[in-house]
């Protein structure tokens, strides 16, 4: 796929994972060759003006090119007023951890910006100074009009991030099997409908696969897994145990479709983020 971001925005803040959400971001403009474009809710100081200005050094000495932008006003109508007026294709929001648990969560204003904003979100949990790689990634490929083009912006942060494996996960309800299992007989024909959908669903995803470049593919380890679960719990545990650095799912359309799903398949996965997670727009 040709280069899907020509402008990557980030919200920041003075808290304490500022130098870590900012380096991811630089981290990935430069990769991409990508304009980068700080946003901050609040009024323009000098004392801030240097603040900035002191994180953004390295990237500027490394040719990457920054546009700093303040605006005063509601954190959420702020950030999606910048999308807008910079045509920004992919913002990135620190997510934050739970007192005492080790579980992330969205927090409101992070929460209303995923809904609403009209680019993809790329959510971190857990930002750092130095490079970590980034060695597997999860994708839902979940039957769904957007999830060629989220499998592609998959394979492409794959290839950008030089990730060694990914894995497309096919989501398949319980309930879609419609048989209720109470004898050996019942289960045994469960078992072979759970096959059959699972074959399905493998030459379903394996016909987008073809249609991915083969230089997007290379080197890079291509998994199929069919799951059979709670849509959205199911993706987001198998992501945990499996340790992916960053799940990759699709955001249906603000539609009565997409207020319908919201609250069970990507709020579940917004509730107790695994990891990493981009949501593709």
């Amino acid at each position: 796929m040709t280069q899907p971001y020509k402008k990557i925005g980030i919200g920041v803040t003075f808290s304490p994972n500022l130098a870590a959400n900012i380096a991811e971001a630089t981290r990935l403009a430069l990769k991409t060759n990508t304009a980068l474009i700080l946003i901050h809710v609040g009024g323009q100081t000098p004392e801030k003006d240097e603040k900035f200005a002191s994180f953004m050094n390295e990237f500027v000495a490394q040719g990457g090119r920054y546009e700093l932008v303040y605006q005063k006003g509601d954190p959420v109508e702020v950030i999606l007023s910048a999308i807008k007026n910079h045509q920004i294709d992919l913002l990135i929001l620190g997510a934050l951890k739970k007192e005492n648990l080790i579980k992330y969560y969205v927090g409101s204003i992070a929460r209303k910006i995923t809904r609403k904003a009209p680019c993809s979100v790329l959510l971190l949990i857990n930002p750092s100074v130095d490079r970590v790689p980034c060695n597997h990634i999860v994708v839902n490929g979940i039957e769904n009009q957007m999830t060629k083009e989220t499998i592609e912006h998959a394979f492409y942060f794959g290839k950008t991030l030089t990730s060694k494996k990914l894995t497309i996960v096919e989501e398949i309800g319980r309930d879609e099997i419609g048989v209720k299992i109470d004898d050996d007989r019942s289960l045994k024909i469960a078992n072979m409908l759970k096959e059959k959908r699972a074959s399905i669903e493998n030459e379903r995803v394996e016909d987008i696969i073809h249609q991915i470049p083969e230089e997007m593919q290379k080197d890079i380890q291509v998994i199929k897994q069919p799951i059979f679960g709670k849509r959205g719990y199911s993706i987001s545990h198998y992501s945990e145990i499996a340790r992916a650095d960053l799940l990759v799912t699709n955001s249906p359309r603000k539609t009565n479709f997409w207020q319908r799903l919201f609250p069970n398949d990507i709020e579940y996965i917004l509730g107790e983020i695994p990891t990493d997670i981009l949501i593709v727009r």
